[in-house]
């Protein structure tokens, strides 16, 4: 973020945004609780943070002072990727694949579905830990032995 770099971690760890200095040091700028992403990633989009934080559900963090624009306990935990103005967010309990429009305003849920098949491997507590990728107007994800392809670009 400008130079700066954006520190986050579960277990009640949460967020922070640390200046490094020129002497190997760093100084912290702020700290914040309540974001708390524990694998899932956040993304950096015009100076607000986006992601799960395992307390306060999907989240738009101000990058400058980590205060939250908004959260949203509905969706449930995962990793995101973004591509195309758009995030894609799998949920580690279900498979379930969002397409979500945000700003610092407002979430928006664009499209739902559940990934099938899923892997018999990660049964009965396991759970779906791959980030997404979007390449080529084509979404990846990974379940285990399995990769599903969708075409998410209208483009053919």
């Amino acid at each position: 973020v400008d130079g700066k770099v954006y520190v986050t971690a579960g277990y009640g760890a949460g967020s922070m945004l640390v200046q490094p200095g020129a002497d190997g040091k760093a100084e912290m700028l702020w700290k914040d609780r309540k974001v708390k992403n524990h694998h899932g990633g956040m993304i950096l989009v015009d100076g607000h943070l986006y992601g799960h934080s395992d307390s306060t559900g999907f989240v738009c963090q101000k990058a400058t002072d980590g205060s939250l624009a908004w959260n949203n306990k509905d969706i449930g935990k995962g990793c995101v990727t973004w591509a195309d103005g758009r995030f894609y967010h799998v949920e580690e309990d279900s498979g379930d694949i969002l397409l979500i429009e945000a700003s610092p305003e407002k979430l928006s849920l664009r499209g739902k579905f559940t990934m099938d098949p899923q892997t018999e491997r990660r049964k009965p507590d396991g759970r779906v830990w791959v980030h997404p990728v979007v390449a080529g107007g084509r979404l990846y994800v990974r379940d285990q032995e399995l990769i599903h392809c969708y075409r998410v670009s209208a483009a053919q």
